[in-house]
């Protein structure tokens, strides 16, 4: 199995700018900087759709949706989150990174560890993508084949978001206290 399920954190070596920098302290910090309060949209933003695409098969399940509705609402949200998710992890794997690295040799390890996820992500969103659009062609046609598609949409959905949420969570906390310890001692990144 990926380290991605295995973890649950990162590496506790990696974690000291996160104990002088905690969670909880991050929005009320003077020195989160433009680009750190960025980042916690943008993650924010995939969780939040992440966890609407993946409870949605239930709801449809559960008939609080008909099956025609529901493709017009799921299809361009799927599209949206993939190449987004995509997107990001690109320009954080050619600029951000690197540049962190360069900033905190310390935290190399993690930002390694952080791109191994990546390209796992990015093989989750094939197998995300092909799964949603068998399921988006089944709801046209209702019936056993729709609820197969749904479940099997619904697995790899929920297997997506799981993997995501660590993802998202490990990378704040190497990133966010980097960004806050840094414009704090005036040498600001971004």
């Amino acid at each position: 199995m990926n380290a991605l399920f295995v973890r649950s954190r990162m590496p506790e070596e990696l974690g000291f700018l996160l104990k002088q920098h905690p969670r909880d302290s991050w929005r009320s910090s003077p020195d989160l900087t433009s680009m750190g309060r960025f980042w916690l949209k943008r993650h924010n933003m995939f969780r939040e759709l992440g966890g609407a695409l993946s409870g949605s098969i239930l709801q449809l399940k559960e008939d609080t949706f008909n099956p025609q509705t529901f493709a017009q609402w799921f299809a361009p949200r799927l599209n949206f989150l993939l190449s987004e998710l995509e997107g990001h992890h690109h320009i954080e794997d050619a600029h951000y990174f690197p540049v962190f690295v360069s900033a905190e040799p310390r935290l190399k390890r993690g930002f390694e560890i952080l791109d191994r996820d990546h390209h796992h992500i990015h093989d989750l969103l094939e197998r995300n993508a092909n799964a949603g659009w068998a399921f988006a062609e089944a709801l046209a046609q209702g019936g056993d084949r729709m609820r197969f598609a749904a479940d099997t949409y619904g697995g790899e959905a929920d297997h997506l978001v799981t993997g995501l949420m660590r993802h998202l969570e490990d990378e704040e906390d190497l990133i966010i206290p980097l960004l806050i310890d840094r414009n704090e001692s005036g040498q600001s990144l971004m």
